[in-house]
């Protein structure tokens, strides 16, 4: 069944009223029935979709009734005022919050990741880097005196004796670091696994899912992710932060009951909290509101956006206070570069756009298959945790050997995304300089020493590795975000392709092609930013994101000379994924889940209508609905113990089917409970009505000797109702546009059948040749 529809009628809504008619001799008795404030708050059942037009109304309403009372008392002004000022305050409590776990969370990762090499003997909870600091020393270990690797500490001095111990304290800490993740996911909080964007994209849709941004998922979540970050598992914490903050706007939101008790302003909370949550991870707040705004939000009006900015905002100064990299970014990949592009690199840039768009094709084909294998043979217990352990397992050994997979992914990303200097003492920076630095300390271009090609031998083999095991990573019962996996794979790819530009270049660089572009005492091409739109080109193939993306990483970079090449990248890759997959990893995952989610950037192309998709079908029983000349207290209560459905329409009688209106399975259960306790000689055989004040009951049912009972303002006199032969084109969007549960089908007022959400889902899903069972919530 579907959701009530209540609009407003002349402007206003009277509260639900139990209006008891006994014999024209006895004066009526009337209650004023109301929710409570856990009734409001559990009025959705689990996994089903809000009514937005039932809540928006409410919200009206409520709104209504503050502006009347200002002017009565000084109670009425700071109850105005109070109305007014509490969604600022609850958004500021976000971005704090959010601001503040970001930072801890990445201080306790950075320590936890360089544990699995070592210890400070200085002070044990200082990271490598922090340690070096310590005692001024460089990063290198036979210069660092106050780090010890775990072989130095059991003194052990052969070079292959240490090697294999550093090697088996490595793994062992991975898979035990990711062995209490899993733990704690299976048993305290499973909605704490993944990345957790799927989710939240549907329930800002308007979706309940009761506990997954619950205060135990919240703990979990956090400490999971440090964990799982921690064992080197090939995974990030940029898309579970995001989680992470839309957990503390639902907790913050139940101080508030303006937003607690009304779903529909709930997920206006949920969506600025999605932007600190970006805003944090990238320390990019206006692509943070960007991004709530075009991958996650389905409802986003004006108010919503400046309160999303501010937000962002706050979460990303709260995270600049605490500083954790100790730089003054808030990221760990900051990056800032000195030298133009020039135009002869938009081919490259192209092809690089061709491999993200690819790369986030193949993965996304590779990951849902693998899910769906998951899902069939790995879902019994302890088989989750087992997988978690064996992966864990695997990435220990896989990345050990090779220094760009065994420190943070983070780490590396800045490394390639760095242009080289002087300073530099990285292999990717080993030139042959045969020419003279300037005064400006830049370097010309030069031809690359063995261990420049070295290291791109083992960037391509970290690339493949990680690649590989982050289709195996994703979607296990541990926190596990995609950002920087596909952002490393982007990167590996776009500093490859960088440096061969550069190489290509230098050799010809006295053509008369080269000479147009390149000045003789200047660098041409700089391969930390191949490497850079390699890393959007990957993450846009991956997610689809686009403008959002690209603003990103402009505030990555502090500059606005290498958006155009970011854009042309973001949009080649989008291009060739969207030709290969339709959907992004988040939309994927949501349909493989069976979410009832309605994208409201699909387009509708079909010449269908209304009775081809309403129930009931043809040769199926006939619709439940409540009979408006025969209703009872006990045929209420009979039609609420024997069926599911979320609401009634209601009719005149059965015979005309003539529509009057639509009641919620919930308000009848609450109507019948208070009746129950306060109804004194209402019986099963009760005649109900659902009149309004200036209706009547009739003199014959008064005199009746059982009492009546009217239920004023409990029926929905007015609901959504459509024609059989509507487009549904026209049907689709208004379910987009208006968030709608369900409408009702109609021919000159009589009631032939209901259009819910997930008859619509259903129906796109087998136009598109898709299993329409795959959609299995309303």
């Amino acid at each position: 069944g579907g959701g009530g529809v209540r609009r407003l009628v002349n402007g206003k809504m009277s509260s639900s009223v139990v209006h008891f008619e006994g014999s024209v001799c006895e004066p009526p008795t009337e209650y004023t029935l109301e929710f409570t404030s856990q009734q409001k708050k559990k009025y959705y059942d689990d996994f089903h979709t809000i009514d937005w037009v039932r809540d928006s109304n409410r919200d009206k309403v409520r709104h209504k009734r503050i502006e009347r009372t200002k002017h009565l008392s000084w109670r009425g002004w700071v109850a105005k005022f109070w109305d007014a000022g509490s969604g600022w305050l609850l958004v500021f409590l976000i971005g704090v919050s959010s601001g503040v776990i970001a930072g801890v969370v990445d201080v306790a990762t950075e320590w936890m990741v360089d544990l699995k090499e070592g210890w400070c003997t200085h002070q044990g909870f200082y990271n490598k880097e922090a340690c070096c600091w310590l005692s001024n020393d460089t990063l290198n270990d036979e210069n660092c005196t106050l780090w010890s690797k775990w072989s130095t500490m059991a003194g052990v001095e052969a070079a292959t004796s240490a090697y294999v111990l550093d090697y088996v304290v490595y793994v062992s800490l991975a898979v035990i670091l990711a062995g209490l993740a899993g733990l704690f996911v299976t048993v305290l909080a499973p909605y704490a696994s993944g990345s957790g964007i799927p989710e939240v994209k549907t329930i800002l849709s308007g979706f309940i899912i009761r506990g997954y941004l619950g205060a135990t998922t919240f703990v979990v979540k956090s400490v999971g992710l440090v964990l799982a970050v921690g064992a080197g598992l090939s995974l990030g914490k940029e898309g579970p932060l995001v989680h992470v903050a839309c957990c503390c706007g639902n907790l913050f939101t139940r101080l508030f009951p303006k937003y607690r008790n009304n779903e529909a302003k709930k997920r206006e909370v949920l969506s600025a909290a999605a932007a600190a949550g970006v805003s944090v991870a990238f320390g990019a707040p206006v692509g943070g509101v960007l991004f709530s705004l075009e991958e996650v939000s389905y409802y986003f009006p004006h108010k919503v956006m400046w309160r999303t900015f501010f937000a962002a905002l706050t979460a990303a100064f709260t995270l600049q206070l605490m500083n954790p990299y100790f730089s003054g970014h808030l990221v760990l990949f900051y990056a800032n570069y000195d030298h133009q592009w020039h135009l002869f690199e938009f081919f490259p840039f192209i092809l690089l756009g061709a491999f993200g768009g690819l790369y986030g094709a193949l993965f996304i084909k590779l990951n849902i298959l693998w899910s769906k294998l998951r899902r069939r043979f790995l879902k019994r217990s302890p088989l989750p945790l087992i997988e978690v352990l064996v992966v864990a397992l695997l990435t220990g050994i896989l990345t050990f050997p090779n220094k760009y997979t065994r420190s943070n992914a983070s780490e590396l990303i800045r490394v390639l995304f760095s242009q080289c200097g002087p300073e530099d003492n990285s292999d990717l920076c080993q030139y042959n300089l045969t020419t003279a630095y300037e005064i400006s300390d830049q370097y010309h271009d030069t031809h690359a020493t063995g261990l420049v090609y070295t290291a791109m031998w083992q960037i391509l083999l970290a690339m493949v590795a990680k690649a590989v095991l982050t289709i195996f990573t994703y979607g296990m019962k541990v926190p596990a975000g995609l950002f920087i996996p596909a952002m490393f794979v982007g990167a590996c790819m776009g500093r490859i392709l960088g440096i061969a530009v550069e190489q290509f270049v230098y050799q010809y660089r006295e053509s008369e092609f080269f000479e147009l572009f390149c000045s003789p005492n200047e660098t041409c091409v700089t391969p930390g930013l191949y490497a850079m739109i390699g890393a959007a080109a990957a993450l846009s193939g991956v997610t689809r994101m686009t403008v959002s993306l690209v603003v990103i990483m402009f505030e990555l970079t502090g500059g606005l000379t290498y958006i155009v090449p970011i854009m042309v990248a973001v949009m080649v890759a989008k291009w060739v994924a969207d030709a290969i997959v339709k959907d992004g990893i988040y939309d994927a995952h949501i349909h493989l889940n069976g979410y009832p989610f309605l994208d409201s950037k699909g387009e509708f192309a079909h010449n269908t209508v209304a009775s081809d998709v309403m129930n009931p079908r043809k040769g199926s029983a006939p619709l439940t609905v409540v009979d408006l000349s025969e209703c009872t207290i006990g045929s209420l209560k009979e039609l609420v113990l024997e069926t599911e459905f979320f609401g009634f329409p209601c009719v005149l009688s059965k015979e005309s089917q003539m529509l009057a209106g639509f009641i919620t399975r919930k308000d009848i259960q609450t109507i019948l409970q208070q009746v129950e306790r306060r109804g004194e000689g209402i019986a099963s055989e009760s005649r109900v009505f659902f009149l309004d004040s200036t209706r009547r009951i009739s003199q014959q049912v008064q005199e009746s000797s059982v009492p009546t009972v009217n239920f004023r303002g409990l029926m929905d006199p007015s609901p959504f109702q459509i024609s059989d032969q509507t487009p549904m084109e026209t049907v689709v969007e208004m379910f987009r546009k208006m968030g709608l549960r369900q409408s009702l089908v109609t021919v000159n007022g009589r009631l032939l059948g209901i259009i819910t959400k997930k008859d619509v889902l259903r129906h796109i899903a087998e136009l598109d040749n898709k299993n329409p069972d795959s959609i299995r919530f309303h």
